[in-house]
């Protein structure tokens, strides 16, 4: 092992900087040389890369985003497009490639291992948390802090109009962000994709708050967890309460990440380097029970993460 790739793919994370650093200069102390390839998939494919030094990665610790940028291929996901990146890394001279992203990154990276020799290891950072793997993903912190810290200040609204509200948080597919997010801002209600929640659940619910003497709400959505528009027309026809919506939309996945996005990049992207130094390949570096972990890419890119219903039967109770 003498020279390692670096790649962000996929939507970026708080933290992502802060493991490219941890990268470059854990291989720089191992005497390896380090190469980061830009946009995403698309830098591989077209070997758009630039040398990463322990110099080139100061000062970007604290910042959100990411140096090397990213992007979505289309191309990649395809088989020509697979082996445009397989030979780039054989012309490069690269031993081992570090992906930093979230499951569809990894698929990606699964693939890619088949038409190619070099070593690859996955590095989970996604604001979704929907890795397989790791109890916490590089990010997932960072975008809960800064969704709870807006719905902190809707809920100071809320209360002041006797309103609710329906903040909509990032979540396609998946709700942990919403989940967390809506239990420690203490929602009266979560909507995750998981669950299929019935409007007549929410307005039984919302309806028993009222009665209760509960003046204002903050329900909180994944974005792919059904129509709010829909939900808070249907909330004022039949409770005659006066709803907003808030869409907190892609300020989640900026700003400076926290300090426990930075520890988890950091520790992350040292652990990476030192599985590509052993020999072991397509595995992803995780935290499970508070230690550093690794799994298998595949069976991490094959497996459903479950979401931990108990945290919502919890926020459930809290919000009586």
């Amino acid at each position: 092992m003498k020279k390692i790739g670096v790649v962000t793919t996929g939507g970026d994370a708080p933290g992502t900087n802060a493991a490219i650093r941890a990268i470059v200069r854990t291989a720089h102390s191992m005497n390896l040389e380090t190469v980061g390839f830009q946009r995403g998939w698309e830098g591989v494919m077209s070997n758009d890369s630039k040398p990463l030094t322990p110099r080139s990665v100061g000062g970007i610790l604290q910042l959100g985003g990411t140096i090397l940028h990213t992007s979505r291929s289309r191309e990649f996901e395809t088989k020509k497009g697979i082996r445009k990146a397989a030979k780039t890394l054989s012309q490069t001279g690269v031993d081992g490639l570090v992906v930093i992203g979230g499951d569809g990154s990894f698929r990606g990276a699964c693939d890619l291992s088949k038409e190619s020799n070099v070593l690859i290891v996955g590095v989970p950072a996604t604001i979704d948390n929907d890795v397989y793997g790791t109890d916490e993903t590089i990010g997932f912190d960072t975008a809960v802090n800064t969704a709870v810290a807006e719905i902190d200040k809707i809920r100071d609204t809320a209360i002041s109009h006797e309103r609710t509200f329906i903040v909509e948080v990032m979540g396609r597919n998946r709700g942990f962000l919403a989940l967390t997010a809506g239990l420690t801002s203490g929602a009266e209600i979560i909507i995750v994709p998981e669950i299929k929640t019935k409007n007549e659940t929410i307005i039984q619910t919302m309806r028993e708050n009222q009665r209760k003497g509960k003046k204002s709400s903050i329900v909180v959505k994944a974005e792919g967890a059904g129509d709010a528009r829909a939900l808070a027309r249907e909330i004022e026809t039949r409770l005659g309460s006066e709803v907003r919506i808030s869409v907190l939309g892609y300020a989640q996945r900026g700003g400076s990440p926290t300090a426990r996005s930075r520890l988890l990049a950091s520790l992350f992207g040292n652990k990476a380097v030192d599985l590509l130094l052993k020999g072991q390949d397509n595995k992803i570096v995780g935290l499970q029970n508070g230690q550093i972990s690794t799994l298998s890419m595949e069976k991490s890119c094959h497996t459903t993460k479950p979401l931990d219903l108990n945290l919502l039967l919890l926020a459930n109770v809290l919000a009586t």
